[in-house]
């Protein structure tokens, strides 16, 4: 061990001039660098016993790991391997390794913000600052009314064929990502919203299959759908950041508050992994681990 300590050592030293006298980082950014460095020295010392340029990709993964366990945020991890893909990089530099075991480690992905979600009451609200005395104010009623008790993305609601509806069986046919189809309950209102749009909509085009049309008879497009929110919350007197998406947001936190399992939220939004469902929530992480915790239980 204490050969390979010390080449650990000497490379270490040779990097550091490289950092100061070639990179022209500051002093506080190498000392950075090199405290990165040594605790990944450590660990490689410690569960391998290896000199640097015998490092493997697993093991910078298993050591990436080992920071996620310890707590570290992911800023942390993600410094903490850029650090080490420095490293190899110089050590590519200097000739003495052909490929860095960095090269395809990736670093953890810093959480987003999400966006606010809506309360039933803002929901109600929204909507109901809609007049629907015109074929314009039905659509937009209608619209909103899916987008919520569907959960749908904007994409998909922008998708929407009459061919689509199922309303004899609860439920409409919904083209996801990568075109994989899923179908989700839809309410009682949402239908009757649509009934009342859908019998105005015939003076537009009676042959076009997508649903919710433009005023010329087209397709709806993501922005229409953007300013028809932010028009409604304008007049209901909402200040909060609303998007399509948040109304998705709502749909899912709503359903998991009112009792629904994890994996029933996933099938609903047509997320491939559960993972995402989790992150797409708004609840606090107890209820969502154990949530989770039930459902690996049984896979």
């Amino acid at each position: 061990m204490a050969d390979n300590t010390k080449k650990w050592m000497e490379i270490s030293r040779s990097y550091r001039i490289h950092l100061r006298l070639e990179k022209h980082l500051a002093e506080n950014t190498v000392d950075s660098y090199m405290s990165d460095l040594a605790k990944f020295a450590h660990f490689i010392l410690r569960m391998y016993d290896i000199p640097p340029t015998k490092v493997e990709p697993e093991m910078i993964s298993k050591y990436m790991v080992r920071l996620y366990d310890l707590g570290r945020e992911k800023s942390s991890q993600a410094r903490a391997l850029s650090s080490i893909k420095s490293f190899y990089n110089y050590l590519l530099l200097e000739g003495k390794m052909e490929a860095s075991p960095a090269e395809l480690i990736e670093a953890p992905k810093a959480s987003r913000p999400l966006p606010d979600t809506l309360t039933v009451e803002e929901i109600d609200r929204l909507i109901a600052s809609i007049d629907d005395s015109t074929t314009k104010g039905l659509r937009d009623r209608a619209i909103l009314e899916v987008l919520y008790s569907c959960g749908l993305r904007v994409s998909e609601l922008c998708d929407l064929r009459v061919g689509d509806l199922f309303f004899g069986e609860g439920h409409i046919r919904v083209v996801g990502k990568g075109d994989k189809q899923r179908l989700v309950p839809i309410s009682g209102v949402a239908r009757e919203r649509i009934n009342l749009y859908f019998d105005r909509r015939k003076e537009l085009r009676r042959k076009e299959d997508t649903l919710f049309l433009n005023n010329r008879g087209g397709k709806l497009t993501r922005v229409m759908i953007f300013t028809i929110i932010k028009q409604a919350c304008l007049r209901a007197g909402i200040t909060k950041k609303i998007s399509p998406h948040t109304f998705r947001h709502s749909f899912a936190t709503h359903l998991l508050e009112g009792g629904a399992s994890i994996r029933q939220v996933q099938e609903l939004l047509g997320h491939e992994s559960i993972l995402t469902t989790e992150i797409y929530t708004h609840l606090d992480t107890q209820h969502l681990r154990q949530t989770l915790e039930e459902h690996l239980a049984f896979e």
